[in-house]
């Protein structure tokens, strides 16, 4: 395009809309900030709606106290080789027989993520409406390539991370971290809606739920 026929278009804008306000519009903040039909603060309901939503999606969901967590984990995990991120809390891995793989120093590649048999992290928080988890690569929860090559991802997520709603969770995330939003196991369709499990990330995705004391801004008490 000739410089003349640009600034010819750019005066007709101009000329177009020299009778609009320069005032910036008033943005409305009076949306819904939890998810429809459930009270924040009935924790039963939100963690039931996390669970049922995860379910939905083809995750598989486990319950447990925090006296039961290490038998879940070790009923949960495969025997295999299975990567443990650094701050992962390693005294929830007592009863499991399989071998944990950490990334200490350097970097496992590609090749040797997709060989292990699942990958086991905690999470930033979660969010009911959607069965999503959140990844940030905080403590316990590893980089992301490594929580997306593995065929199964484990993820330990406790009670009070768990909100009903993303207006709830997302000023709290900080959005210069790389942040993975996890909603069930990772699938794809094309156009013949023909699903396709694990094209971008693990096949299958187990959720343990740890029920220990609510500590969400929602929670009783």
């Amino acid at each position: 395009m000739s410089t003349g026929a640009r600034e010819e278009i750019l005066d007709r804008i101009r000329s177009a809309t020299a009778d609009l306000t320069t005032r910036s519009p008033e943005v409305p903040r009076s949306y819904l900030r939890h998810a429809p039909g459930v009270d924040p603060a009935d924790r039963e309901t939100v963690l039931a709606l996390f669970a049922e939503r995860l379910e939905e999606y083809g995750a598989t969901v486990h319950r447990a106290r925090p006296a039961g967590l290490v038998s879940t984990l070790a009923e949960v995990l495969p025997a295999g080789r299975v990567m443990v991120p650094a701050g992962f809390p390693i005294e929830w891995l007592t009863q499991w027989a399989g071998e944990a793989v950490a990334e200490e120093t350097t970097p496992l590649s590609r090749r040797q993520l997709d060989g292990l048999d699942a990958v086991l992290t905690t999470c930033a928080v979660a969010i009911a409406e959607s069965g999503t988890v959140v990844l940030d690569t905080g403590p316990g929860q590893g980089r992301r390539a490594a929580t997306l090559l593995p065929d199964l991802h484990v993820c330990v997520v406790r009670a009070g991370q768990v909100f009903s709603s993303m207006p709830e969770v997302i000023g709290s995330l900080d959005p210069l971290r790389p942040l993975t939003w996890i909603s069930g196991p990772s699938a794809t369709a094309d156009i013949e809606m023909i699903r396709v499990p694990g094209v971008h990330g693990p096949r299958r995705l187990t959720v343990v739920l740890l029920l220990e004391e609510d500590r969400s801004p929602g929670a009783a008490g």
